[in-house]
């Protein structure tokens, strides 16, 4: 695993805070894109990898409980908060929402690397989810008949065997082939039966030689 592999986001209005938190987390190896504000941060292009959210409550522009309640509907990573003004209700909030952790100025660096592999660990186990059950989504719109074509294609039968255990043409096979292939989103057989293999698609058949 590489700094590339994901990132941490620090949205603090404090350019002192934001200063040692990079230096902090680039010691231990990993990338960090610092904001001054949640609008910067709503705004700024993100890498699609996985991700942890470093979130001061107290924000120029919008408190940060409010901006974890306001993107709470969409794909965001786990947030750790940061404060200066902690308080109970506050804490008991962000927590009930999904933080990971509320952390209060000065905070350790120990506690602040732990929240930090929590979340991006949590945000690698949400992303898996969220993948598989598009897999999962994705493979409810074949037909009943592109479910027959799906394992054969990728047991390694050739075309005109798998037209052969269907009783179709070769051409009728290529065509629901093709559509296998867009609804599930692969762009080769390869990637194919790597999805078949993680939907745990039962393969029954085996490459037999004859064809073409």
């Amino acid at each position: 695993m590489t700094a590339d592999d994901y990132v941490v986001f620090i949205v603090d209005d404090d350019g002192r805070i934001r200063e040692a938190l990079g230096e902090l987390l680039e010691a231990h190896g990993m990338r960090a894109i610092a904001f001054g504000s949640a609008g910067e941060y709503v705004n700024a292009e993100k890498p699609d990898v996985p991700a942890c959210l470093i979130l001061d409550v107290e924000l120029p522009d919008i408190n940060g409980l409010e901006l974890q309640r306001q993107i709470a509907e969409g794909d965001h990573p786990p947030i750790v908060f940061i404060t200066g003004h902690g308080d109970i209700p506050s804490s008991v909030r962000a927590i009930k929402h999904g933080a990971v952790d509320f952390l209060t100025k000065p905070f350790s660096e120990t506690d602040v690397m732990a929240a930090v592999h929590t979340a991006i660990a949590d945000d690698r186990k949400n992303r898996s989810e969220r993948a598989e059950l598009m897999l999962e989504e994705r493979y409810l719109e074949l037909t009943p008949r592109q479910r027959e074509v799906h394992p054969l294609v990728v047991s390694g039968l050739l075309n005109k065997q798998a037209a052969s255990e269907l009783g179709i043409s070769e051409v009728t096979l290529q065509i629901h082939r093709r559509k296998v292939m867009q609804k599930m989103g692969a762009a080769s057989l390869a990637e194919l039966v790597r999805i078949a293999e993680r939907l745990e698609i039962a393969i029954t058949h085996s490459r037999r030689p004859g064809g073409n």
